[in-house]
């Protein structure tokens, strides 16, 4: 069955009209009508013909709406309506809560906790290069704040879709940073050419990774293409690099100590942004704004599950946070960013911290 947009909602049921009277049309018998308009009205009427007037329902309409969401039967939107319903109650039970973060409506807001594992995140990795480290401090003066945004190196947030492939993309973040500090110019780079060739250094494309692993096949490999010459298509293929399209190439990577913030934090204040991993659990994923803690995500090295980027620290309220970058979209959270509290290796954040050495 061809997928169809909510906006438009030319849904499809496949009852065929058995017992139909003859003279009646298939717009008869069924109970969404064709809107050809993108307008949210429509699409709320149309929602409401599935649904009901219930209580959440118009506020379903506005998020389907909102997100571009599609749905190929009747059974199918109540079915994630349903969902929408538990995600709506767990964001306002929490928020109750006065907690150090808030929980707020977004895309995967009709996604089971399962559906949302299996899409957006990694297997379980085994961050042996971390059990030593090798990043040197500084012994330096450390600020009360970083933020490596406000010197402009920090390249946009990006979305990897329905693909496990987060490692590839705190990659490229992380090189992305180091080259536009290096040379003064910023730069995209290819997360797909990491999905496709990256597996003989124990990385699985859309299945999972490291970017410590991947830092050494760029170093091995000779360089990393651009996102222009080898774009992303969210989707585990052949491997198509070229030496041709380069855009960086890796002298070195430093990893920092499992588990040894007083490390990372020397590294994101002196050095720059920093590839990290941690363990996402349920609720992370309906994040938006504050200082992210849990005690239900684990901090050894088999815990984590996905990889993002370290690109300042600072406190608020009184908590002290790591601020990261995500690569859900602009959307989701803090525009694309969280904060994750510091200090206890939250969901263990600096169980798998490592960053590039470029040329």
């Amino acid at each position: 069955m061809a997928r169809v947009s909510p906006a438009s909602f030319l849904l499809i049921l496949i009852a065929c009209v058995a017992g139909a009277s003859a003279g009646s049309s298939f717009a008869d018998q069924n109970p969404i009508k064709q809107v050809v308009s993108d307008g949210l009205r429509e699409l709320e009427a149309s929602v409401l013909q599935v649904i009901g007037q219930t209580r959440h329902s118009l506020a379903f309409a506005r998020f389907a709406h909102r997100y571009g969401k599609s749905y190929e039967t009747a059974e199918e939107m109540k079915r994630r309506f349903s969902i929408f319903v538990d995600s709506l109650k767990m964001i306002r039970s929490h928020n109750k809560k006065g907690l150090s973060y808030t929980l707020g409506v977004n895309e995967f807001a009709d996604l089971t906790w399962e559906e949302f594992r299996k899409h957006r995140l990694g297997a379980a990795q085994n961050c042996s290069a971390t059990l030593k480290g090798n990043h040197k401090l500084t012994n330096g003066l450390l600020p009360l704040k970083k933020d490596w945004r406000e010197v402009g190196i920090v390249t946009p947030v990006k979305n990897q879709g329905h693909c496990g492939s987060c490692w590839t993309f705190s990659t490229t973040g992380a090189l992305e940073a180091a080259y536009v500090q290096a040379f003064g110019k910023a730069i995209f780079l290819s997360e797909q050419q990491l999905v496709d060739c990256a597996r003989a250094y124990n990385n699985f494309g859309c299945n999972g990774g490291l970017p410590s692993q991947a830092f050494e096949y760029i170093k091995a490999n000779g360089g990393l293409d651009t996102e222009e010459a080898y774009p992303y298509t969210g989707v585990d293929g052949v491997c198509k690099f070229s030496s041709e399209n380069i855009g960086v190439q890796v002298l070195d990577s430093v990893n920092i100590t499992l588990g040894a913030e007083d490390e990372l934090k020397d590294a994101v204040a002196f050095v720059r942004p920093v590839s990290v991993a941690f363990e996402v659990v349920s609720g992370f994923r309906l994040y938006k704004s504050g200082v992210y803690t849990s005690d239900t995500c684990g901090n050894t090295p088999m815990d984590v599950n996905h990889a993002v980027v370290a690109v300042g620290y600072g406190v608020e309220n009184d908590v002290p946070y790591w601020l990261i970058k995500n690569s859900w979209g602009a959307d989701w959270g803090d525009n694309g960013y969280f904060k994750m509290e510091m200090g206890k290796n939250m969901c263990g954040v600096a169980t798998c911290a490592s960053y590039p050495v470029v040329a």
